[in-house]
C-alpha cells in the first residue's frame, strides 16, 4: 500500500476514534447513558436505551419549539447522533425496531 493511502487510512481511523470518544463522553454527561456499554449490550437492552434517548430528544425538541432558554442545539445534535449510532450498532447493521 502506498504511503499516501496509509496516511489517509490512518487519519480516517484517528478521526473516527476521536468522534467516538467525544460522542461517548457527551452522551454520558448529557444523558447518563454509557454509549460504549449500550453498543455492546443485547438487543432488548439497546431497545430500552433507544426509547430513552428518543424521549430525551423529544423533550429537547419541545424546548427548542417553545424557545426555552435552556435549549441547546449542540445537545440536540449529540443526542441524535448517539441515537443513530445505537440503532446502527457496532456491526453497522440497523437495529430492527
Amino acid at each position: 500500500m502506498p504511503i499516501g493511502q496509509e496516511k489517509a487510512a490512518f487519519l480516517r481511523a484517528k478521526a473516527e476514534y476521536s468522534d467516538h470518544a467525544r460522542q461517548t463522553a457527551a452522551v454520558f454527561i448529557l444523558c447518563g447513558i454509557d454509549l460504549a456499554a449500550g453498543l455492546r449490550s443485547p438487543k432488548p437492552e439497546r431497545l430500552k436505551l433507544v426509547a430513552r434517548l428518543r424521549r430525551l430528544i423529544e423533550r429537547e425538541r419541545l424546548r427548542g419549539v417553545n424557545r426555552h432558554w435552556s435549549y441547546d442545539l449542540n445537545r440536540h445534535i449529540a443526542m441524535k447522533q448517539a441515537l443513530d449510532r445505537l440503532i446502527r450498532g457496532q456491526s453497522g447493521a440497523p437495529l430492527a425496531l
